[in-house]
């Protein structure tokens, strides 16, 4: 009986004292790959000063990578796997916004807990919300009250056309950026949706030459921006047009490839190298250091998740989902781009936004928008 004891106690002991596990299923491979490879710097570095300073309630942070391919058919599978074989305690990294979704049915199943550093879908934290669900990154209707206030005195009264990619985010970035627009009195002339992972663009220009647009709006990204800017240039229509766009269009990964293509592009943005924080100084020279690259914005946010996670679990005393949960509730926490809070309504981020512009390979601030007023009310009604 004593033996059974000693050994009853050792096994609690061993348990307590592993590692705390946490997936991360992110495009490694693909259109979006370098995407997943900002996500997987951000969480890295993140997770290398968590375990220096002592882990997180003493047990260190033990992260299991899967490739996501941006393909809710593939996240899927591999985010059951880490759930039900690899028992991590919580998952993120998820880029496309229908693989955050799909993911998200699998946490409520499997009763852990996942946020997304990327997807900007408004239906995450909005018709679509989960119980399991956190967003640390902005939302569309951020980026688009950001970048629509900058429109409205930039350019007054624009006529804009809007390319969007065919998918979950394609589809929800163009409308919340139109709503914002327009309510700006700008005009929408004209809209098309292209295939991801689209080769060639050139049978929507016809379309945009036609309607005459002063602005067009998009939200391609990754390999995709590549094509669609450089065919753009190719063909001319970059002369007497401005481009603005989602965040995630023109990013570190892919600015050289695009090249002069994507000079004076602007976009409302959660995160800019030149936030004049300490905390951003320091989280600029750390990344540097760990991916010999320089961060964009879902490097900081895969880096803040993890700080997010942190302060979560240390608050619930636990890795108890239903504790950590609640603690995520309402929590704030320090980003590089400063003080974040979660909203406990439909657990969407609260944070400032920006308007920036590409100029000489840098986005330069143009403005900025409070957080409370970017973000826009709780239209979460499912928990």
């Amino acid at each position: 009986m004593a033996a059974a004891v000693i050994a009853g106690f050792g096994g609690g002991a061993s348990a307590q004292d592993g590692p705390i596990r946490i997936g991360v299923v992110t495009p490694l491979s693909g259109t979006y790959s370098a995407l997943g490879q900002q996500v997987k710097w951000g969480i890295e570095l993140a997770t290398k000063e968590i375990n220096a300073s002592g882990g997180i309630m003493g047990r260190k942070v033990e992260l299991l990578f899967e490739d996501e391919e941006a393909n809710p058919s593939v996240a899927t599978p591999k985010a059951e796997k880490l759930f039900q074989v690899s028992k991590v305690d919580f998952l993120t990294g998820t880029v496309n916004s229908a693989s955050t979704l799909a993911v998200g049915q699998l946490a409520e199943r499997n009763n852990r807990l996942i946020a997304t550093t990327v997807s900007f879908s408004d239906t995450i934290t909005g018709e679509k919300c989960s119980p399991n669900v956190f967003r640390v990154n902005a939302k569309a209707g951020q980026q688009s009250a950001a970048l629509a206030e900058w429109l409205s005195k930039a350019k007054p009264n624009a006529k804009v056309f809007y390319l969007g990619p065919d998918y979950e985010m394609g589809r929800s970035t163009v409308a919340a950026f139109k709503s914002a627009a327009e309510q700006k009195n700008a005009k929408t002339v004209g809209e098309v949706f292209a295939p991801l992972d689209n080769k060639d663009y050139s049978p929507f220009f016809g379309q945009v030459r036609a309607a005459r647009p002063d602005v067009m709006y998009t939200s391609v990204a990754g390999n995709d921006t590549v094509r669609l800017f450089n065919q753009m240039a190719q063909y001319g229509l970059l002369k007497n047009m401005t481009v603005v766009g989602a965040s995630g269009t023109l990013t570190s990964q892919n600015l050289a490839a695009v090249g002069k293509a994507g000079e004076g592009f602007v976009t409302g943005v959660g995160y800019s190298v030149e936030i004049d924080l300490p905390e951003n100084r320091k989280f600029v020279q750390a990344f540097q250091q760990h991916a010999k690259a320089a961060p964009d914005l879902y490097g900081a946010d895969s880096y803040g998740v993890m700080y997010f996670y942190k302060a979560a679990v240390e608050k619930a005393k636990s890795t108890d989902t239903d504790k950590v949960r609640a603690a995520m509730r309402g929590l704030e926490w320090m980003t590089p781009q400063g003080r974040k809070t979660m909203r406990a309504g439909d657990h969407q981020a609260v944070q400032d936004m920006y308007a920036t512009q590409m100029s000489n390979g840098k986005f330069k601030v143009l403005s900025k928008v409070a957080g409370a007023a970017a973000i826009g009310p709780d239209t979460c009604t499912r928990f």
